[in-house]
């Protein structure tokens, strides 16, 4: 597996979690990715990203950009995580959307998050009231699966984090 290192950014927990149960499982290094200094990155062999889906953005995922061409010899994993259930059509398009040029190829791992309003920032519970409302218009019959997801997790606190998310990170750097 080699000497490998977890970067992430974690807004509100879920990631983090992930994070540390991907250090237990690897004993890799952690550290919130704000604090990474590239030229320690580059003494690792192993690289695990994660940061949380917002806005169709991957948090965290600037400093791969930033930083990809000091990293091309080696192995690098990203996870992200969201309240939406897996769906193999938004995780396409979010790669699209996010793993352009340089990252293109890097894989990308799904991991369900959380959903907690009193942990959210006025913002971000602002614009989940704002797409709340955006989507009740709609027939629920006609709902994809996170919008299904954003209906019914509203007004409670949800947490899916699973270790069985982190399973196939674990396989890939493995290999």
């Amino acid at each position: 597996m080699g000497k490998g290192i977890i970067l992430y950014q974690s807004k509100y927990g879920a990631t983090k979690k992930y994070a540390e149960w991907l250090k237990e499982a690897t004993q890799f290094d952690c550290i919130e990715t704000k604090s990474a200094d590239i030229k320690k990155v580059q003494e690792y062999d192993v690289i695990i990203l994660g940061g949380g889906v917002y806005a169709s953005g991957i948090a965290g995922l600037s400093f791969l950009k930033k930083n990809i061409q000091n990293l091309k010899d080696k192995k690098i994993a990203v996870f992200c995580v969201g309240a939406s259930p897996y769906d193999e059509d938004a995780l396409a398009e979010g790669y699209k959307h996010n793993f352009k040029e340089a990252l293109q190829g890097l894989p990308c791992f799904y991991c369900r998050g959380a959903w907690n309003e009193d942990a959210m920032s006025f913002t971000d519970r602002t614009l989940c009231k704002m797409l709340k409302k955006a989507v009740a218009k709609q027939d629920p019959s006609t709902y994809e699966p996170w919008q299904k997801a954003l209906m019914s997790a509203v007004g409670q606190n949800c947490d899916w984090t699973d270790r069985k998310y982190i399973a196939p990170i674990l396989e890939y750097i493995k290999e």
